[in-house]
C-alpha cells in the first residue's frame, strides 16, 4: 500500500500519478486533498508521514507547488524519511543510500513524464544496506534512527 497526498498546489500531479500506480498494480492510500481549493500542506504531509509510520503504508509519496514543504511536514512524523525528489537518479540514490520511505515531489517542478519515471524508480529500487558492500549505508540509516530516537519524545 502506498499512502499519497497533496495539496491544491500538487493536486493535479497527485491524480495523475494515482492513476499511474494503479496501472503498474498498485494500491493507494488517498489522504487528501480532494480539489484544487487552497488548503495547507503540513496537514497532508503528516497524514501521508502517519500511514508510513505507522506502518500501515510501506511507502508514501507527497506532492505540493514545490515539494519542499510537504516533505519537511512528512519527516516531522517519527520513522519517516522523506526525500524531495527532482530526478530520477536522485529517487534512485534516496532508496540505495538513505532508504528513503517517502518520496517528495514539486508539482511546479515536476511534470507528469517525469514524475512517473521518478515514482517508477523509488518503488524499484531497494537500500543498498543489506548487500555486500552497502554496509556503509545500514550505519548511517542507523545513525538517522538514533538521531530520531533522541529527539522524537
Amino acid at each position: 500500500m502506498i499512502g499519497i497526498g497533496s495539496d491544491h498546489g500538487g493536486f493535479a500531479l497527485k491524480e495523475k500519478v494515482k492513476g499511474f500506480l494503479s496501472g503498474l498494480g498498485y494500491e493507494c492510500r488517498d489522504v487528501g486533498c480532494d480539489s484544487t481549493d487552497s488548503c495547507d500542506y503540513p496537514d497532508l504531509g503528516e497524514a501521508v508521514g502517519k500511514c508510513v509510520g505507522s506502518g500501515e503504508c510501506e511507502y508514501g509519496i507527497v506532492i505540493c507547488t514545490t515539494g519542499i514543504g510537504i516533505s519537511i511536514s512528512a519527516n516531522k512524523v517519527k520513522g519517516v524519511r522523506a526525500a524531495l525528489c527532482g530526478s530520477v537518479d536522485m529517487a534512485i540514490m534516496t532508496r540505495r543510500h538513505n532508504d528513503a520511505n517517502v518520496l517528495a515531489m514539486g508539482a511546479k517542478y515536476t511534470d507528469e513524464n517525469l514524475a512517473q519515471k521518478i515514482v517508477q524508480a523509488f518503488l524499484e529500487t531497494d537500500f543498498d544496506g543489506a548487500v555486500a558492500g552497502g554496509e556503509r549505508h545500514k550505519i548511517r540509516v542507523d545513525k538517522i534512527i538514533a538521531i530520531e530516537d533522541r529527539n522524537f519524545k
